[in-house]
């Protein structure tokens, strides 16, 4: 049987050995999930599922501990930061728990022609059917409450295939819901080849497929799906950032900038699809905004993820330490300005980067980093630094930093991109609110309501009767 290695990104470490998914374990998880699709005597009724989610909370709530511990150790994420994780990922729990009631549909007004009356009409909505969730590395818990809580809140089995990097919290995962009281085959992890997984994707028996990761991967299976079957995919950005003039008024003001983009670029080591990567600057403080933030970014503490003082952690792979580097190395050959970093600390980790300037065709100024990596560019006409911005295929979140409610309003409309922070760094979230991309960057928005809403869809009841 094979198998995969998980490791630790740190010290390379192996952690545990998983056996990838038989093709006939694959079939019997589908069949299972279609069949209690398709026999409605099957289906949970919301109140079960209320119940086994509040089980889900307690059981997740004892062990934040053990959690974050294993989210830290396959993820590379830094500890304190594989908390705030494990408490997002129970606080969308409770976040589907209070949206099952929002679960309706509405009243179709009749009567209003001849044909039409003597009757009532009204929607409900109904889940979907099987949902088939393919997740990435980077969120290794949360993700994958994102990719599986939504469907059974809303009654629909779901297939779960966590990224082959950090399964290990998507099976302790499972596992919870499981203990909490899930029947068998309303959720089951399957760790797969790329064969398996497309036909998992593919198959005619399901009904919609969730996509986290690369964008290459994501259209290649969304343009394989069966007739009728919907998706949301989410890929990765170039996150822009434009830093109005008026922002250096007030060395307060400056100051909070430089801590935001810091933490919106640093964060992970900058494995975020949302990171901070491309900030524009007016020429006349490009050069010392950049310098500032390197100072702040040279000051961070690079290490084990496991340990408490660590702010930024390993890449998730030696590949992707030797990816970034090529990058730098190119962007300081065609001209760019490295002012701290852009160089190893280690064989997994990769120091906080700040480049002023790179060339524009340059890799880190065309293609998502996704490394500890931040670029400065300076501007002399906002739309300018806003077409640029927008140059590129890729759309999801963005940043306007000014102390000018026109300009705040005048920028962040022009800017493609699904949201747009005032004066917050490109990587803010929380669960409740939309987050997805736009153009290359994907379809379909997530967010726990919105997915639990996209996980349905409308039946309609007319009812005709003499008495109405």
């Amino acid at each position: 049987m094979s198998t995969i290695q998980v490791n630790n990104p740190f010290d390379q470490s192996l952690i545990k050995s998983l056996p990838l998914s038989t093709p006939e374990q694959l079939e019997s998880a589908i069949s299972k999930a279609h069949s209690l699709v398709e026999n409605r005597d099957n289906w949970l009724p919301a109140h079960q599922r209320v119940e086994i989610l509040e089980r889900v909370i307690t059981i997740m709530s004892e062990q934040v501990e053990e959690l974050t511990q294993l989210a830290a150790s396959e993820g590379g994420k830094p500890y304190i930061d594989s908390k705030v994780e494990v408490l997002r990922a129970i606080n969308g729990v409770k976040l589907a728990i209070e949206h099952i009631p929002q679960i309706k549909g509405e009243q179709i007004p009749m009567g209003h022609t001849t044909s039409s009356v003597n009757r009532i009409a009204y929607t409900q909505r109904e889940p979907i059917g099987v949902v088939c969730s393919v997740s990435a590395f980077n969120h290794p818990l949360n993700l994958i409450v994102h990719q599986t809580i939504p469907a059974l809140a809303v009654g629909c089995p779901v297939l779960i295939k966590p990224a082959a990097l950090t399964p290990l919290s998507c099976f302790r995962f499972v596992e919870i819901l499981r203990e909490a009281g899930l029947p068998d085959g309303w959720c089951t992890a399957l760790l797969t080849s790329r064969e398996d997984s497309e036909k998992m994707v593919c198959d005619e028996r399901v009904n919609f497929f969730s996509f986290i990761g690369s964008a290459k991967v994501g259209w290649m299976l969304q343009s394989k799906l069966s007739p009728g079957t919907r998706s949301a995919l989410e890929h990765g950005g170039a996150a822009p950032v434009i830093v109005d003039q008026s922002m250096f008024d007030d060395e307060k003001d400056l100051d909070e900038t430089l801590e935001s983009l810091t933490k919106g670029g640093f964060y992970h080591a900058g494995q975020v699809c949302v990171s901070v990567q491309r900030v524009y600057v007016h020429e006349s403080h490009a050069s010392d905004f950049a310098q500032r933030l390197a100072d702040k970014a040279s000051k961070l503490i690079v290490g084990d993820q496991l340990d408490p003082k660590t702010e930024v952690g390993p890449l998730i792979t030696t590949k992707e330490v030797d990816r970034v580097a090529s990058w730098v190395d190119q962007a300081r050959e065609s001209g760019g300005q490295i002012l701290c970093g852009g160089e190893r600390v280690s064989e997994t980790c990769y120091s906080p980067t700040v480049i002023l300037n790179p060339a524009e065709d340059a890799q880190v100024s065309q293609l998502e980093i996704f490394g500890p990596v931040v670029c400065v560019y300076s501007y002399t006409d906002k739309s300018d630094a806003i077409a640029r911005a927008n140059g590129l295929p890729f759309a999801f979140q963005a940043s306007v930093f000014t102390k000018l409610l026109d300009d705040a309003l005048d920028t962040s409309n022009r800017l493609n991109a699904t949201a747009v922070m005032i004066n917050d760094h490109t990587a803010f979230r929380v669960d409740w609110m939309p987050f997805g991309g736009r153009d290359a960057s994907g379809i379909g928005m997530g967010g726990i309501q919105y997915s639990m809403h996209e996980m349905t869809r409308d039946k309609m009841l007319v009812i005709k009767s003499s008495v109405l």
